[in-house]
């Protein structure tokens, strides 16, 4: 059962250095100001999972948060590389990274397989890919039924699993809307799960055929508004795009990269303080 507390409090209680811990988000929902917390905590040695890494994960590993990577695709969503990332792949800064790289399809199917308490994902896939030849997880298998030649992939199972949200009821059941990617198979994957979401209200109101994730399927809710940004929070925010693009400079440098990090995530008590310091500069400028 979800217990409703502060982020800082879920993360303490719920991510443990060592653990494998997926953040997961697409286009919007991306939770940002999670990845932040476990920055601020100093949590180590994590296995980040995550089927499109963008700027939180390049925080993460530059921050020296990650040792290992599982991911399908990753950069500044039209902007270009993530310069962390490669930093740490080429020059092993701050600490070298090992990655283990999949397809979107053969991630997805993996983290199915999660939430499903299989050992496999099974996918018709590859043909003519050279992924194979570099993640030595991806295995041919034969169909048992008709002899076809597929592939399976390990299921995922993070330790935890953090998505950022809508809203939730006080009971700690969390609605969300929009574009979906991979949460509730990544929650239901998961051995304990975090959620931040927008606002915590009496009733859900949530339409026919929603994305309902029972409180049952959660470890903690945390009131977090605005806890997506730079990406959207449908039906709340918009994607900030100024911030994606000022990211490619920040990042480019260690030092100045650094420099942000304390500034802006280790210099700042929380989330809000975080957004408060945030705007105060881009208003500067």
């Amino acid at each position: 059962m979800a217990e409703i507390l502060t982020l800082r409090e879920a993360v303490q209680r719920f991510v443990n250095d060592g653990d494998t811990v997926a953040l997961e988000g697409f286009t919007h929902l991306i939770p940002t100001a999670a990845g932040h917390e476990i920055i601020r905590q100093g949590k180590k040695e994590l296995t980040l999972v995550r089927m499109t890494p963008d700027l939180v994960y390049d925080q993460l590993i530059g921050a020296g948060c990650a040792r290992k990577l599982i991911f399908s695709w990753g950069g500044n969503p039209g902007v270009g590389s993530l310069h962390r990332l490669r930093d740490a792949v080429e020059k092993q800064w701050p600490h070298a990274l090992e990655i283990e790289e999949h397809s979107h399809a053969d991630l997805a199917n993996a983290y199915v397989a999660g939430a499903s308490g299989l050992p496999f994902a099974v996918l018709r896939a590859y043909a003519g890919s050279d992924l194979p030849k570099v993640n030595p997880l991806i295995k041919p298998i034969t169909c048992p039924f008709t002899g076809e030649q597929l592939v399976a992939v390990p299921s995922v199972r993070p330790d935890v699993t953090v998505i950022h949200a809508q809203k939730a009821d006080r009971k700690g059941n969390v609605l969300v809307q929009g574009i979906l990617g991979v949460q509730k198979e990544a929650v239901l994957a998961a051995k304990r799960a975090i959620v931040t979401v927008e606002e915590i209200v009496d009733d859900l109101n949530a339409p026919m055929n929603a994305c309902v994730l029972p409180t049952w399927a959660l470890s903690a809710v945390c009131l977090v508004p605005g806890g997506a940004h730079p990406s959207y929070a449908h039906g709340y925010s918009e994607r900030d795009n100024r911030f994606y693009q000022a990211w490619d400079p920040i990042a480019r440098s260690r030092d100045t990269f650094t420099a942000w990090i304390d500034t802006y995530i280790r210099g700042t008590a929380d989330f809000s303080e975080f957004q408060a310091k945030l705007a105060a500069q881009q208003e500067a400028n």
